[in-house]
């Protein structure tokens, strides 16, 4: 009879473990997009949280194309958007995002800002950010991918191209780094879980087989 608590504490134990095996949550700006297609339109998004310990505002975003031919910016209450263009070159070098005074992304909140823009004919693409606070600091995210696909503590927000309009994905780096990070974690929690109900229930039947003999 003690062997049934053991299982159940067991699996208790077990599946407490895979609830805590989730993924973390976005610490950085990333991009993400659902029509990222080589040499295509897309709408691409950047996710920014206000990451600042001291609880100042994050006042401006800019980011870097990689001078693309077009791009317009999506209209922000209580934020201007001016584009860097290259009027020699027809192309767009970068965009920024400015906040109206007393405004901004404030502690514990992020906000999405969304450009459309024509991707160029490449596997991935960098868009490296800079994001800048009330208290005028500054945090650069333009750090590649480490030797071996690991990710830096500032990493550039990126996106890999499909070759066809079917097929879509996002960084970073996340989440994806991350996106590829949030889907193992979930998975890892379920085949943990499903693990524990099956301790649970080779301990009822124990008890079962137990009492009738």
């Amino acid at each position: 009879m003690a062997r049934a608590p053991m299982c159940v504490a067991a699996a208790a134990a077990l599946y407490i473990g895979a609830v805590g095996v989730t993924p973390p949550a976005w610490a950085h700006v990333h991009a993400s997009s659902d029509t990222a297609t080589r040499g295509a339109m897309a709408l691409v998004t950047f996710e920014v949280p206000n990451e600042s310990d001291r609880g100042a505002a994050t006042t401006a975003l800019t980011v870097l194309l990689p001078d693309v031919a077009s791009a317009r910016t999506e209209a922000m209450p209580g934020w201007t958007a001016k584009l860097d263009r290259d009027a020699s070159a027809g192309t767009v070098r970068s965009v920024t995002w400015t906040a109206a005074p007393n405004g901004g992304i404030g502690v514990d909140q992020f906000a999405l800002f969304r450009i459309a823009v024509k991707l160029p004919d490449a596997d991935t693409v960098s868009f490296p950010a800079t994001q800048t606070y009330a208290d005028g600091s500054v945090v650069k995210w333009d750090q590649p991918p480490l030797p071996g696909g690991g990710e830096p503590e500032h990493p550039a927000p990126m996106l890999s191209l499909s070759a066809g309009p079917a097929n879509h994905h996002h960084h970073s780096g996340m989440p994806t780094a991350h996106a590829g990070t949030g889907t193992s974690g979930d998975t890892i929690a379920r085949i943990l879980g499903g693990a524990a109900l099956a301790v649970a229930a080779i301990g009822m039947v124990l008890v079962l087989i137990r009492r009738r003999t």
